[in-house]
């Protein structure tokens, strides 16, 4: 399962989304995340849903690697809906024990998982289209003007570029360390929550360890290379705008419009 997870991951690829401007793929997912809590319609996520859908075509990643992703958080999207489910108060569809479901509970629930569905793959779009250069480098110059209130952009972008970067590897890590566990003789599978949570705890030490290793591996590489932030610093490749990143941002402002439209007059229920 924690291969499974594809947030943080690059797939190669030669299609348009991977060829588009990073700064437009932040501010498109940026929005995109945005617009998300704004629906109240199931319309809404329906024009959410073909977005999506035309985005992920054109990226060239196949379907099913963006629906593998989905499999680490399916135990949240179940908790999610189920807390959404029985402690909304509403009008009561079905009562049994001490548990309700209501119509206003019901609804909440499934626009919670949408919500949570679509953003996942939202968000693992862009990672998956995205070089990790090339999203701090983006990152960079849409933070830019905040260069004036003596904010370290770059440090920023840069940061945030290597915690999205760790996630695979620190995934891939967990995978080693449980199998290697595995193979001396530990359980993680039987018994209830509680045992399953106290098994976990000695993966810990090693992780943590592991961790703290490969950032320092990181640290003596960047010093090695002369890194001293972003003061001074060069572009080898400079980001320009072409003509496709303006049809994108065209395309994404058709979204945007499309969505304010649902949000204004509430087309269907």
């Amino acid at each position: 399962m924690l291969r499974d997870i594809t947030l943080g991951q690059y797939y190669q690829a030669e299609s348009v989304i991977h060829r588009l401007d990073p700064r437009v793929k932040l501010v498109g997912t940026i929005l995109y995340i945005i617009s998300l809590f704004l629906f109240d319609h199931f319309t809404g996520y329906v024009a959410a849903a073909v977005f999506l859908i035309i985005v992920i075509r054109l990226s060239g990643v196949p379907f099913r690697y963006m629906v593998k992703g989905m499999k680490a958080i399916v135990f949240l999207l179940l908790l999610t809906m189920v807390f959404n489910l029985f402690l909304t108060p509403g009008e009561t569809l079905v009562q049994f024990w001490k548990l309700t479901i209501t119509k206003e509970g019901l609804r909440i629930a499934i626009f919670m998982a949408i919500r949570l569905t679509f953003l996942i793959i939202g968000s693992s779009l862009m990672t998956l289209t995205t070089t990790p250069n090339n999203l701090t480098d983006g990152m960079e110059k849409l933070m830019n003007p905040l260069k004036k209130v003596k904010v370290p952009v770059h440090e920023i972008a840069m940061m945030m570029s290597i915690a999205l970067r760790f996630i695979p590897i620190l995934m891939e890590e967990t995978d080693k360390i449980m199998k290697a566990q595995i193979a001396r003789g530990a359980d993680f599978e039987s018994g209830n929550i509680v045992k399953k949570a106290k098994a976990l705890v000695p993966l810990l030490v090693p992780l943590f360890v592991s961790a703290f290793r490969r950032a320092n591996d990181l640290a003596m590489a960047m010093e090695a290379r002369c890194y001293q932030g972003g003061e001074g610093r060069t572009k080898m490749k400079p980001l320009q705008y072409k003509k496709r990143d303006f049809l994108a941002y065209a395309y994404l402002g058709c979204y945007v419009g499309i969505v304010l439209l649902i949000r204004k007059i509430g087309i269907l229920p």
